[in-house]
């Protein structure tokens, strides 16, 4: 291959999107095993490549010239045939450095946790070490002689701790139900970086923003290691705005718009709207499960009750995670179970369309919503998790198409 992404497991990988769209060369995936890695790396049949999980460190020994910066670090993730000669580099530290500084994370003078021990470990422990840091911990599952490394077993002990930064595995798709560490033990964290970008926000991230954390997961930095990787593999300087472009093209591609609120709330209609404006498929949750059970959501509740309709939005929720680039409207009540909330989260943005319960007209085939009473007591009772659960409240005001406009203007502002 000319370019591409070697590791030992790829499939969650953004980089052939990334790269493509930055500078139009094909760029492959190519996952090794163990004992494939070296003759690959013998063999030097590349122009350039990317080095993920788990062989930045492991490729360093075939590398004729390692850049000062990446033999401070300890790792490479990116490496340049020239007339047969490997160089290799360390992009990485400067898409994590670009990425904190644009998300406002700053840990000058602060304590961080690392964790994980691996090449990603390293390359944050350098980027916090050139943003001043007060202390950086690396956090590793053995217990070692280091003073500057803890155990999990250790962390009660460091509940102070400002900033928090995963570059373990733990939380990738498809094991996105996973979380590295209980961030109830930190009682002063303000910041929490995962470098993990598939899912787009991992568990730990929708953990941190639930209680007030400032939180992010590692795209914006997985496209900033991109644009200079592609810098050196071409001998161009890739303009920023390359960056920006590729960043908003593997987020719409990747991303749902998810819309949240009261039955009757006007979701399938804005929906529907929302979808054929910005050419994305359109799904409806409740649609969804009738089409599948082959009857009403009345029928349902009527013959298996409430919770097993719920049971059936669990499994919608989880089928749906494999969806992209989709306008999805949610059921009333689909996001108030924690399941159906992180698998929405996870790649999408909630807008939760606030419409006034007296403006929510009743019919039967809402089995919840069926009388005016009803409908006032579910929107006093179901508000506040709404309010919690959304990344923006859009009042529900004129018609349908003014709430389109409302969406639409939000997200060309993001």
């Amino acid at each position: 291959m000319e370019y591409g992404l070697i590791g030992a497991k790829l499939g969650h990988s953004y980089s052939k999107q990334i790269h493509e769209q930055i500078c139009g060369y094909t760029y492959e995936l190519k996952e090794l095993s163990e004992s494939e890695l070296d003759p690959f790396m013998r063999e030097r049949s590349f122009s350039g490549i990317n080095v993920t999980i788990p062989y930045k460190q492991d490729v360093i020994p075939y590398l004729d010239h390692v850049d000062p910066e990446a033999a401070k670090i300890g790792a490479v993730n990116t490496v340049v045939n020239r007339n047969g000669k490997l160089y290799g580099y360390n992009t990485d530290f400067y898409g994590l450095k670009q990425m904190m500084e644009q998300e406002g994370f700053d840990p000058a003078g602060k304590k961080v946790l690392i964790l994980g021990s691996g090449g990603t470990s390293r390359t944050v422990r350098a980027v916090c070490e050139a943003l001043q840091a007060r202390q950086i911990l690396t956090v590793s599952r053995k217990k070692t002689s280091d003073p500057g490394m803890i155990s999990y077993e250790e962390l009660p002990a460091h509940a102070d701790a400002d900033c928090l930064i995963n570059t373990t595995p733990i939380g990738m798709y498809p094991n996105m139900d996973a979380e590295p560490v209980d961030l109830s033990v930190f009682r002063d964290l303000r910041s929490v970086v995962d470098v993990i970008y598939n899912p787009l926000r991992t568990r730990l991230v929708l953990d941190a923003q639930s209680r007030g954390i400032r939180a992010c997961g590692g795209l914006k930095m997985l496209i900033g290691q991109a644009v200079v990787a592609a810098g050196l593999f071409t001998g161009e300087n890739i303009p920023e705005s390359k960056g920006i472009s590729a960043y908003r093209f593997v987020f719409n591609e990747r991303s749902n718009i998810v819309l949240t609120g009261m039955p009757g709330a006007g979701k399938s209609t804005v929906g529907k709207m929302l979808a054929q404006k910005l050419d994305r498929t359109f799904i409806d949750t409740d649609e969804e499960i009738v089409r599948r059970e082959g009857c009403s959501i009345p029928e349902i509740f009527s013959s298996r009750g409430e919770a097993a309709f719920r049971q059936m939005e669990v499994k919608t929720a989880q089928e749906l995670l494999e969806k992209a680039h989709c306008v999805i409207a949610t059921g009333g009540g689909f996001l108030l179970d924690p399941v159906c909330e992180r698998a929405m989260k996870a790649y999408g943005t909630v807008f939760f369309l606030n419409r006034d319960p007296s403006g929510i007209r009743p019919t039967d085939d809402r089995p919840l919503a069926d009388d005016p009473e009803k409908i006032a007591a579910l929107y006093r009772q179901r508000l506040p998790r709404y309010q919690e659960l959304a990344d923006h409240t859009v009042p529900v005001e004129g018609e349908p198409s003014d709430v389109c406009a409302a969406i639409m203007q939000i997200l060309e502002g993001e």
